[in-house]
């Protein structure tokens, strides 16, 4: 048992540390289960440390706060060679006067000196000499590695715990998710200090996502959107059976509490933790002077794109711990550190063909198809147009040399034409007159964009069509309905959709007719990679969606202005469809409605009494309409029969829950508009959501004026900035969690 612990160890470090790998995955799996088997013999001879712990035991109940012995502050970021001179002569500057920017006491002016290469301690002369003068090792430049910020505390060697950023001051205890993390060691190896706490990033390769995304395709899943919402996600998981087949990995990039005597400098204390079987990154590098920082971060901008993870920028900061002890920090962020964010990628290509795509509320995309270029490691030949407002006013056409970018490195958009490459061959894109689905009649938004009606073309922001049984709609709609956040039926994704559809052994063009697929059992068991077991967990997981309720049913529809929040609102303010559908206009926009004056509703309603008791379902003037259009639509009137008779409970949780209106809820979330913002440890986003909803709130997207309060978790940015701005309370995750507490007690 004990050679068996030793040498998979040995492998995990020649792995993540040394990059020599001395066995495949497939070995590792075989020995682990050897020790496995072992250790259930002689459970009395098992190690507390051994590597099969971390296959994970059963799920944690929720996570814990825990404070930082040292503050993990952010990092302040250029973006140009420009941002980074002036930086270091920031730096420069602080270290001649003896200390931070504000003077007083500090490293010596020999070592301001030495650290931006003058040849005595002076500070005079031409500024030019430092900046390429100066010794090797004043700089250490480290890979921004796009992952999730964690600590990791060591004590005698062993961790102890682990604790995300949080809000820099405490943070999540998240050691559950550590200890199954292969990368992250449980002991320490050699001659570890009493404590080390090792800060460093937990991400995801680029091979393992795509594995996880055809694992979860392959099982009807909805896929992940990217590798670091995927890391943030798993890692905030509460099963560490998950976590531990994610295969996380983890690279080490900085301190946090720890001996001085450990090291006197960033790449000293890399050597060392590398040393006790700490993963750090291989790019590190020490540099000498600015313009070998700068060389080194145009080498790594090319370099970057091998790897198999992502990286967006690089760290760059004085290497000696004295050096950044004299410089200090902001309340936000250290003096001795800048991170140079790479600017996103950009090619350029030809324009092929442009698709007009028809999506589910009838809105036609113009979608781009292009000569097959690489960019930001992938190869890329679609890309959105947005509208087709735009398309014309960067007068993009046909045969167009484009420059394309990826936003954020995940989403591709063609930023404008290169103009001098233009041939005489280009033709104009024009946006369809009809429908390029159905042939149906097309409405441009705003009215007076339509060109067919002499307005301006370039103010489009929107084409639609109108049909309802428009079948590029139907499919889209259907996608749409069966969907997690909507109907949640398990299985019934786009590939199954497509499947059925295209098999034309059953029909399914309307929601209704998904209910009905029970009686096509037989059928379904013909189509291709449906076996017994799938086809009914199908047909279950269909059963199942009926009891969601009226506002399920509403947001799954697909109409125009009603997405989940609005759907929510909608089954607070009606108990069931059929309340809702023998409301008049002005009942479904009852807020805005009682806003205007007597006259004002005579005028446009002809009824001038208020809506009482007032709910406000989120609708307006220009929307309400819309709404009541389609609930009484001959599409809308046929589908909510049809899913009466099929037994889907049309019927308000959401109503039932509250009473007879919001405005009698008791508790301290009724009748406020709360704004979620981070990575809240404990909650699915969602399912906060419906908890806050059915308790009286509102939530909404964005911090304003009318914001009564906002929740802030991890990583809370420019809604937390904006909500403290505006004096907005704010709680945290504990807070919540207390109320929320209070309210079951």
């Amino acid at each position: 048992m004990r050679e068996l612990a030793d040498l998979l160890r040995r492998a995990n470090r020649a792995y993540y540390v040394d990059a020599k790998p001395i066995m495949s995955d497939a070995e590792f799996d075989v020995l682990l289960a050897e020790l496995a088997a072992l250790e259930a013999g002689h459970p009395e001879a098992a190690e507390a440390d051994s590597p099969t712990k971390r296959v994970g035991g059963e799920p944690i109940e929720g996570f814990e706060q825990r404070a930082h012995a040292v503050a993990m502050l952010s990092i302040d970021n250029s973006y140009d060679e420009a941002s980074v001179w002036e930086w270091a002569e920031r730096c420069h500057g602080a270290m001649r006067r003896g200390g931070r920017a504000g003077g007083g006491k500090g490293a010596r002016t020999a070592e301001g000196a030495s650290l931006f290469g003058e040849e005595d301690g002076t500070g005079g002369g031409d500024p030019s000499a430092w900046r390429s003068a100066g010794g090797p090792g004043e700089y250490c430049c480290d890979p921004k590695v796009d992952g999730v910020a964690i600590s990791l505390r060591y004590e005698r060697g062993a961790l102890v715990y682990a604790v995300t950023r949080g809000d820099g001051v405490k943070g999540d205890d998240v050691t559950h998710a550590a200890r199954v993390i292969r990368a992250i060691p449980l002991r320490l190896e050699g001659d570890a200090p009493v404590v080390l706490e090792v800060r460093g990033e937990v991400f995801m390769t680029t091979r393992t996502f795509e594995r996880i995304n055809r694992e979860l395709e392959e099982a009807g899943t909805d896929t992940l959107a990217n590798p670091r919402n995927a890391t943030a996600g798993t890692l905030k998981n509460l099963d560490p059976k998950l976590i531990a087949s994610r295969r996380l990995s983890f690279l080490a990039h900085g301190r946090g509490e720890v001996e001085a005597r450990f090291a006197a400098s960033h790449s000293e204390f890399l050597a060392r933790v590398r040393g006790l079987g700490v993963p750090t990154s291989p790019h590190a590098r020490t540099c000498g002077s600015v313009v070998e920082v700068l060389r080194l971060i145009a080498e790594f901008g090319g370099a970057r794109r091998g790897l198999d993870y992502a990286t967006d920028g690089m760290v760059v900061r004085l290497d000696r711990f004295d050096q950044q002890g004299a410089l200090g920090s902001t309340s936000k962020s250290p003096r001795w550190v800048i991170a140079f964010k790479y600017p996103p990628d950009r090619t350029m290509t030809v324009l092929l063909e442009v698709l007009h795509q028809v999506g589910k509320t009838g809105k036609i995309t113009p979608r781009a198809v292009m000569k097959p270029v690489l960019l930001a490691g992938t190869t890329v030949q679609h890309a959105t147009l947005h509208n087709y407002g735009q398309v014309r006013q960067k007068d993009i056409r046909l045969g167009d040399t484009v420059e394309i970018e990826k936003a954020g490195e995940i989403i591709p958009y063609v930023v404008g034409v290169v103009l001098g490459k233009r041939p005489e061959s280009v033709r104009k894109i024009k946006a369809p007159e009809v429908c390029p689905e159905c042939g149906g009649p097309v409405e441009v938004e705003p009215p007076e964009a339509d060109p067919g009606l002499g307005g301006d073309a370039l103010l489009e922001t929107c084409r639609r069509c109108v049909n309802p049984e428009c079948p590029a709609q139907v499919r889209e709609k259907l996608i749409w309905f069966c969907g997690r956040r909507q109907m949640d039926i398990e299985g019934m994704g786009e590939k199954t959709i497509d499947l059925i559809r295209e098999s034309g052994r059953m029909p399914l063009a309307q929601f209704a007719d998904i209910f009905r697929l029970k009686e096509h059992r037989a059928a379904l068991l013909d189509l291709e990679r449906m076996a017994d077991k799938k086809v009914d967990n199908l047909l279950e997981g269909i059963e199942r969606a009926k009891g969601r309720g009226m506002a399920k049913v509403l947001a799954g529809m697909g109409m125009r202005h009603v997405g989940e929040s609005t759907a929510k609102l909608l089954a607070r303010a009606f108990p069931s469809v059929d309340a809702l559908l023998a409301a008049p206009v002005w009942g479904l926009m009852p807020t805005a409605y009682n806003r205007m004056s007597a006259k004002k509703r005579a005028e446009l309603f002809g009824h001038s009494e208020p809506v009482t008791p007032e709910v406000d379902t989120g609708l307006g003037v220009d929307t309400a309409p819309v709404v009541h259009h389609y609930l009484h639509s001959a599409a809308a009137t046929r589908a909510f029969r049809d899913l009466r008779e099929l037994g889907v409970d049309l019927s308000s949780k959401e109503y039932k829950a509250r009473g007879t209106n919001a405005g009698e809820m008791k508790g301290v979330f009724a009748g406020k508009t709360i704004v979620l913002t981070g990575t809240l440890g404990n909650w699915e986003r969602s399912a906060l959501k419906e908890v806050l909803e059915g308790l009286g709130a509102t939530c909404s997207g964005s911090v304003s004026s009318r914001t009564d309060l906002v929740i802030a978790g991890e990583s809370a940015g420019s809604k937390l900035d904006k909500a403290r701005e505006l004096g907005i309370e704010v709680w945290d995750e504990a807070r919540l969690a207390k109320e929320l507490g209070d309210l079951a007690g």
